[in-house]
């Protein structure tokens, strides 16, 4: 960024994560303690108003960044209090995670759950349970937190009416989310992450359907949508079926393709029709890269743009047990597209488009509700990027948002 001339500082947060920031239930909603996740955020972006001039910084000029739960969580910051504009951020930067759900657990049904853990915690005889929990320590509750009695719980973002005034798409939809420029996307093969392997026929696929939370009717309309035609699946980098007797299954590229779409691909499309239809700017993108030390049935999934963003060529904190460096070996396009996303990024932070960034003559173009597109981001083409209309799978997605999101 300060080689590219858009010099800028970055402040990461710490907020309470699993039952710390995210215990629910009946108890917990009389009490109003409710997504204190989301709540130590947004305390820290009040830190950040107050005390970031000290630092050289301006507090006029700030941008939310995430990826992931990250992404989520900067999605729900943008969804507080019914879209409230506070004042904390001028951007927001979404990686691999948007707003768009419609699925959360009322208090009711997590009180198995809460009863559970004040009983581990030796604290459901008493009169105020909530207290109770505060008295044990921490290590404790954490290890109550991870252990079976709240193995089926769901630690995630809750309506409390507060916070949370409705599903994230019933506000997305009303546009009362606050209006300022994004900049986000997913990756191509988000569903290698997120998909089960092993499917390996129809029937197998429809009961998976079902486990995953869809009526037998919604099943049999998923599998029409999601067609056993490996040529459409993902991953991209795996022609063809995995090979008999793959541990992945024959139906793979069929199952990744759903579970792809519907945890990332359909909440980012839905987030980007929410910012056209209110004429807000948004700037969309899919990356599709294959980096070093991944194979074929992994593809460009989860987590693989962190590295081109931050412009890590030299792999640091990859060189593990469980990954490597992603530049190693590879060809300078690798090199040269890490530069343009870092630029791309630096010019969307400093200056609210990321084509200031002083590498490429492709400009990365708004999306709108007329002409809908996505950059994509692959070391395959030329200058590393092309557009695409935001159309692929479009019937599939079109159901998801149907079903999941009105």
């Amino acid at each position: 960024a300060t080689k590219a001339g858009k010099p800028f500082i970055g402040v990461s947060i710490n907020y309470r994560l699993h039952g710390f920031g995210f215990l629910w239930g009946s108890t917990v909603e009389e009490a109003g303690v409710t997504n204190l996740g989301f709540r130590d955020q947004r305390l820290a972006l009040h830190w950040v108003q107050e005390n970031i001039a000290a630092f050289g910084g301006d507090p006029d000029k700030v941008t939310i960044w995430g990826e992931s739960a990250g992404g989520w969580s900067v999605g729900y910051q943008l969804l507080a209090y019914g879209g409230r504009d506070d004042g904390l951020f001028r951007g927001a930067i979404m990686q691999s995670g948007a707003p768009a759900s419609s699925s959360y657990a009322n208090a009711s049904s997590w009180d198995v759950y809460y009863n559970n853990i004040t009983s581990a915690a030796n604290c459901s005889s008493v009169t105020d349970t909530l207290d109770c929990l505060r008295q044990v320590p921490v290590d404790a509750l954490s290890s109550i937190f991870n252990s079976s009695v709240a193995a089926s719980a769901s630690f995630r973002p809750v309506i409390d009416g507060d916070y949370l005034q409705d599903t994230g798409a019933n506000l997305l939809r009303d546009g009362k989310f606050v209006h300022v420029p994004i900049l986000h996307g997913a990756n191509h093969d988000e569903g290698s992450a997120f998909g089960t392997w092993g499917i390996n026929s129809t029937d197998e696929f429809l009961d998976y359907l079902v486990a995953m939370g869809n009526t037998a009717e919604e099943a049999e309309i998923l599998a029409a949508v999601y067609p056993d035609i490996p040529e459409l699946g993902i991953p991209g980098t795996l022609h063809g079926r995995p090979p008999v007797n793959s541990l992945a299954g024959s139906q793979f590229k069929r199952v990744c393709a759903y579970a792809g779409d519907a945890y990332m691909h359909a909440p980012r499309r839905y987030t980007a029709e929410a910012w056209a239809a209110y004429n807000v700017t948004s700037y969309s993108y899919v990356f599709n890269v294959l980096v070093n030390g991944l194979s074929q049935y992994v593809g460009a999934t989860h987590f693989q743009e962190i590295a081109f963003v931050f412009y890590n060529l030299d792999g640091n904190g990859y060189d593990n047990a469980v990954a490597v460096n992603p530049f190693l070996n590879q060809p300078e396009t690798f090199t040269q597209l890490a530069r343009m996303m870092t630029r791309m990024w630096s010019s969307f932070i400093v200056d609210q488009t990321p084509n200031n960034n002083g590498v490429t003559a492709l400009k990365w173009p708004e999306y709108t509700t007329e002409d809908p597109k996505n950059i994509v981001f692959d070391v395959n083409v030329m200058e590393q990027a092309y557009l695409e209309p935001d159309t692929y799978r479009g019937e599939a997605i079109a159901y998801l948002h149907s079903k999941y999101f009105e």
